[in-house]
């Protein structure tokens, strides 16, 4: 399925940023380009950059990058309800209290690489055979509908938005 091929109503309008970072292009290749640009753009970043912040109140970039690993994989998991034609409303989650209690201080880059990676495979075998009438369904989290594809388009996004913000702010 392409990114062309979502509908309006398959997500809300505020990730309407992170899906315009993506070019016209199909989920799972979306998904596979995605780990090997980042893999390769995580293993360009300096070691001794992961504690930099470009402010007093902003996050580092372990802690950029941390936030990128945990947004995928819940977007996961609401992604795997749905394709289950599970439509028990799921709860949103606050980014920033899951930045306090991810102890990205005593994160290597290596480490950040190898659960970003993990993750980032389950996610791929997770879409890989998705028929289009399983990527179709909606279901609801944060109070806003999501489709199935929509939630793996905007894992992609999302993942190229804060890393456009890492190298025009942090590098």
């Amino acid at each position: 399925m392409k990114k062309s091929e979502l509908g309006t109503e398959e997500f809300s309008h505020f990730y309407a940023t992170y899906l315009n970072t993506l070019d016209d292009v199909e989920l799972n290749e979306a998904l596979l380009k995605g780990k090997e640009w980042f893999s390769n753009f995580l293993n360009e970043l300096p070691e001794s950059k992961l504690q930099y912040r470009y402010g007093p109140d902003k996050w580092t970039i372990a802690e950029v990058l941390l936030h990128l690993i945990d947004t995928e994989r819940i977007f996961q998991y609401r992604a795997f309800r749905f394709s289950r034609n599970d439509m028990t409303p799921l709860p949103g989650f606050e980014q920033d209290g899951y930045i306090l209690e991810s102890e990205s201080k005593k994160r290597t880059k290596d480490d950040i690489l190898n659960e970003y990676l993990a993750v980032r495979n389950a996610t791929i075998s997770l879409f890989k055979d998705m028929s289009v009438r399983k990527l179709k369904r909606v279901g609801t989290a944060s109070n806003m509908p999501w489709s199935v594809a929509a939630l793996g388009f905007v894992i992609s996004g999302h993942q190229k938005h804060h890393a456009n913000i890492i190298l025009e702010r942090y590098l």
